[in-house]
């Protein structure tokens, strides 16, 4: 019942080749590349993007760093939501381009960081598109997300594809 394995030392790259190929296990390869070709969005769309990632979890942080560099995003990241609103708060008004919030995360959820961001006197900050990343993956979850003021709501483990569509339809 094993789909794969990995060696120590692990190492970042073979990590998510092998994360990418579990997500991918279940589909046909047709399935999937017809997917992958319908849904695919240019990395190259995205460099210079500057994105304010908001997670906790060490593991998933490195992923979505090693993803988003390699297209050429910027990325600054906070460990919780008090960190992400007081960079918010601190950097210049159009220091970021979007917010990748966590919902689960400790001093302040990803709900409460994005009604505080929302509350924010300064329009350009007030107003940055915010996207769930999250691993509550049912309906509810993603209304809860719009409801706090989230402009759209990704499951984790992230799949790149997916994530590219919800950056280009956020920022066209």
């Amino acid at each position: 019942g094993i789909d794969g394995f990995l060696t120590k030392p692990i190492f970042r790259n073979e990590l998510i080749e092998k994360l990418s190929r579990a997500l991918t296990r279940n589909r046909s390869d047709a399935e999937t590349a017809e997917e992958t070709q319908n849904n695919r969005v240019p990395a190259e769309n995205f460099s210079g993007m500057r994105v304010l990632l908001a997670e906790d979890n060490e593991l998933n942080r490195e992923i979505v760093i090693e993803l988003l560099n390699s297209c050429g995003i910027k990325l600054t990241c906070a460990q919780n939501g008090q960190q992400a609103l007081d960079l918010v708060r601190e950097q210049p008004a159009n220091a970021f381009d979007l917010i990748l919030m966590d919902i689960h995360m400790p001093e302040m959820n990803g709900y409460e960081a994005t009604k505080a961001i929302r509350r924010l006197n300064d329009p350009t900050r007030a107003q940055v598109p915010i996207l769930a990343m999250t691993a509550d993956a049912f309906e509810e979850d993603r209304q809860k997300a719009l409801r706090s003021g989230m402009n759209g709501h990704l499951t984790k483990p992230v799949e790149i594809d997916k994530l590219f569509k919800a950056l280009d339809e956020l920022l066209s």
